[in-house]
């Protein structure tokens, strides 16, 4: 099962890091077809520039750098993820094949759109894979539970430590009893 692992990042991987150096290349040429996608996003995501070939420049960079994170295994389910996130526009401008009239065409785009819609699935596997390992936020409810019977535990102790204090100024005599609170 390693071995399928590590063979299968770098698989899947590949057509990121191929595509987004292609598109860097390219970024002019792939301006015009993002163009419907790039704009409406951009005026709804304030931080995001509204020249449709900035967007594509980013989107190529986010597909290269988080293609090669993926291959790499460095942080793969955060690349996956940023994956996912690049192909949702890549694949919305790039294969709209119910805008196609002619009708082999419009087969070859739905193929490409499919083909995008089987990546996506494959990095939503590989976001939510943890290696056998349990997830961080299984991990984070078990410190939660540990941290949680710690602190019981703690408090049964200075619970059972202030009693047995209370106990001991009960057992001194009257003299011992005002030298203490004295002290205090």
């Amino acid at each position: 099962m390693a071995l399928l692992r590590k063979l299968a990042r770098p698989l899947l991987a590949s057509a990121f890091v191929a595509g987004g150096v292609n598109t860097l290349r390219d970024a002019k040429g792939a301006a015009p077809a993002a163009e419907p996608v790039a704009l409406p996003m951009a005026s709804r995501i304030p931080w995001l520039p509204e020249d449709p070939e900035r967007l594509v420049r980013i989107n190529a960079g986010v597909q290269l750098g988080a293609g090669l994170m993926l291959a790499t295994g460095r942080v793969p389910r955060v690349a996956a993820l940023a994956l996912a996130a690049s192909l949702v526009p890549t694949t919305l401008a790039g294969h709209p094949w119910w805008k196609e009239e002619d009708p082999e065409r419009r087969a070859a785009q739905r193929t490409q759109f499919t083909k995008n819609l089987s990546l996506f699935g494959g990095l939503l596997i590989a976001a939510a894979d943890t290696h056998g390992k349990p997830s961080f936020a299984y991990r984070a409810r078990g410190a939660a539970v540990a941290g949680s019977k710690a602190a019981r535990h703690a408090g049964h102790d200075a619970v059972e430590a202030l009693s047995g204090a209370a106990g001991s100024v009960r057992s001194m005599s009257g003299n011992a009893q005002q030298a203490v609170a004295r002290r205090l």
